[in-house]
């Protein structure tokens, strides 16, 4: 037995509350090495007497192997304590048949002895409801996309800016504008709609002078090349109309070089007013003196990477707390926003997103908070910070098997499940998932021009746990490389639109929220395929299953399936004949499995 390789931590994600009844325990051993895994549990102050003796009174269960990478299996179940507190061991046995307890007190011999002292077990004290992981249940059945509005629709050509450049004209530079507005995202609604869209997360709207608006002159207002509060209010109310919510971009870890407090501090130096706003090291901040040159590390602040124009704020100053909060919340009260999604959020301390999140909470309960962190991030996602954040890890691991032919079904599979791990099910089950954003190539350039990959991306990532989004365009087939070319101007002549890419995403679409809950809330099962190129699964909720197969070879195969179960090809809306699914070559099966 590899006892390095056994672990568990009370508290984590290893044992959390799923609800206010339900207790959810994991265990991870090495790959093959354990046989089985017994829980041991009860509630610590239930005992019986025996004799002149006191027993405790416990329960015995076996846990199930619910995940294994090319490492670890990991140990699974869920447990309903009648008094919602916790005492609890595991019993781990090898494939030799030696045992081993395993507690608080690590390991320890399975006897009797070891049974009769309750400091050698861990403990869950109580499940108190205020400290659940909740999220916003409307997130679990939404479908977003992704709008970086410079590069949507010019709906209000008045309001472009005097250099604007012919729509779609040329590939952009950086500084580049194309007139993309709010009117343009209004105008289009009824698209979204069409399409299946349920959540739109717009890149940042305030005013700046530049097109990504990554660098903030003035958070409380729209930017005027965009249009203005009344244009947006607009947009929140008419996209509400059509069960659309809007989730706008917080740029918070720093602010725009031309914004009023920068500015002072440049003008006042260290009489500034705002000088304790920003991470300021020494005197002269101007570019061009005192090290400032953009790119270089030797800037006399803090600013996001090295970049002069974006100083980064002080969230630990007390004023600067107040007035990022007054801003979060004002958009909500005013407008009523559904969501945040906060920019370069890792570099932010906790401290002020736990502040964020009460604030913009108490606001509105059901608001949904996204992080852009690019890592594991699960010590943002404990439930007092952030709901999700952009699930690059999982984009990442679909793009290595799917897009780029890194690697095999296996090493996915074993990517996926430690991915998955990490972290609870009520996070994995609200997780913002995406292919492609602003800041990355888009998946057709990244394929390379091939349709067939992308769908099949498509398809998988629409049949995880979690949230899908769509970057604009990906449905009509805009491609692009990295920042800029990412930002294209959006296609809206048909004739240049990928028809048949926008018919498989709403076919898509439609298929996620028919399958919704089965979908979000469904335990993955992976299927043995046989075959290196191929990966298979189920999601089971109940009685009911939805199974995928991906053939992403250039041969045909075929997947055996339980003979004792009917079958619906559910894609091609037909019954399955025979036991066995033949699935062609760089393309998906989907099956619901009869009850």
């Amino acid at each position: 037995m590899e006892k390095s390789a056994i672990y568990h931590q009370p508290c984590s994600s290893y044992a959390y509350p799923y609800d206010k009844e339900t207790m959810h325990l994991k265990v991870r051993s090495k790959k093959d090495d354990i046989q089985s895994v017994i829980l041991v549990y009860g509630d610590p102050y239930e005992n019986v007497k025996v004799g002149e003796n006191y027993r405790w009174v416990s329960g015995r269960v076996e846990m199930k192997k619910s995940a294994t990478t090319s490492l670890h299996d990991y140990w699974f179940i869920a447990v309903k304590p009648e008094h919602r507190r916790l005492q609890y061991a595991f019993v781990l046995t090898d494939s030799n048949g030696a045992s081993v307890f395993y507690g608080d007190r690590e390991f320890l011999p399975n006897d009797q002895v070891t049974f009769s002292v309750p400091d050698n077990f861990f403990k869950f004290p109580y499940i108190h409801e205020v400290d659940l992981f909740k999220t916003p249940e409307w997130v679990k059945s939404s479908v977003w996309y992704q709008i970086f509005p410079e590069r949507f629709e010019n709906g209000d050509p008045d309001r472009s800016p005097e250099n604007v450049l012919p729509w779609g004209s040329k590939d952009p530079d950086r500084d580049d504008f194309f007139g993309g507005d709010i009117q343009g995202i209004i105008n289009r609604l009824d698209y979204l709609k069409d399409l299946g869209i349920s959540g739109i997360y717009l890149n940042p709207i305030f005013k700046s002078p530049t097109n990504h608006k990554y660098d903030t002159l003035d958070y409380y207002t729209i930017d005027p090349h965009f249009g203005d509060k009344e244009t947006f209010r607009t947009l929140v109310q008419e996209a509400h109309k059509r069960g659309i919510r809007i989730m706008l971009d917080a740029v918070f870890n720093h602010i725009g070089s031309k914004s009023k407090q920068w500015q002072d501090v440049i003008e006042n130096e260290q009489k500034s007013v705002y000088k304790d706003w920003f991470h300021i090291h020494s005197f002269p901040v101007r570019d061009g003196e005192n090290g400032n040159f953009d790119g270089k590390p030797s800037l006399s602040f803090d600013a996001f990477g090295f970049t002069t124009t974006m100083p980064k704020l002080n969230t630990a100053n007390p004023e600067v707390q107040n007035y990022l909060l007054d801003i979060a919340t004002y958009w909500i009260r005013e407008f009523d926003i559904d969501g945040w999604r906060l920019d370069v959020a890792n570099e932010v301390d906790h401290a002020f997103w736990k502040k964020f999140h009460q604030a913009v909470l108490k606001e509105k309960e059901d608001l949904y908070i996204v992080g852009e962190i690019w890592h594991n991030a699960w010590n943002w996602l404990q439930g007092d910070e952030f709901h999700s954040v952009m699930n690059y890890p999982l984009t990442k691991s679909i793009i290595n098997f799917f897009i780029e032919d890194k690697i095999d079904s296996s090493q996915l599979i074993s990517s996926l499940n430690e991915h998955f791990m990490k972290y609870s099910r009520n996070v994995n089950e609200a997780a913002f998932n995406l292919l492609d954003s602003h800041d990355t190539a888009r998946i057709l350039t990244l394929a390379k021009g091939d349709a067939q990959k992308v769908k099949q991306a498509l398809a998988f990532l629409f049949a995880q746990t979690g949230s899908p989004c769509i970057y604009y365009g990906t449905e009509v087939g805009l491609d692009g490389g990295n920042d800029p070319l990412c930002r294209k101007c959006m296609i809206w002549d048909e004739e240049k639109q990928d028809r048949e890419m926008l018919l498989f995403t709403q076919k898509l679409i439609k298929l996620r929220k028919d399958y919704q809950e089965i979908l979000s809330k469904g335990s993955l099962h992976w299927l043995e395929t046989n075959d290196s190129s191929a990966i298979g699964f189920s999601r089971e909720l109940g009685k009911h299953a939805i199974i995928f197969i991906f053939n992403h070879g250039d041969k045909e195969v075929s997947v055996s399936l339980d003979e004792a179960y009917s079958y619906t090809d559910i894609w091609n809306g037909k019954e399955l004949e025979t036991k066995k699914v033949d699935v062609s070559a760089q393309w998906f099966a989907v099956l619901k499995r009869g009850v």
